[in-house]
């Protein structure tokens, strides 16, 4: 019994799978945390940005019902 666990450890102990995951998991956070804080930072100014970028879009597309005249292809 315990050299059946004393083998399962030992693999355990070999295996690098586990501990590249780790590494791509805390990149991946080191990179996203920050991200994230400067959206939630900046919400209100991303918000006022895109609905200026929106309206914008809405205007020039010469239709007041969204959708799109056979002309403007």
């Amino acid at each position: 019994m315990f050299k059946g666990i004393k083998k399962t450890l030992s693999a355990l102990h070999k295996d690098q799978q586990g501990a590249d995951m780790v590494e791509y998991i805390l990149i991946i956070a080191a990179v996203g945390l920050p991200l994230l804080a400067v959206i939630i930072w900046f919400w209100h100014d991303i918000s006022e940005a895109v609905d200026n970028w929106w309206g914008q879009i809405r205007g020039a597309s010469g239709s007041a019902s969204g959708t799109l005249d056979p002309g403007d292809l």
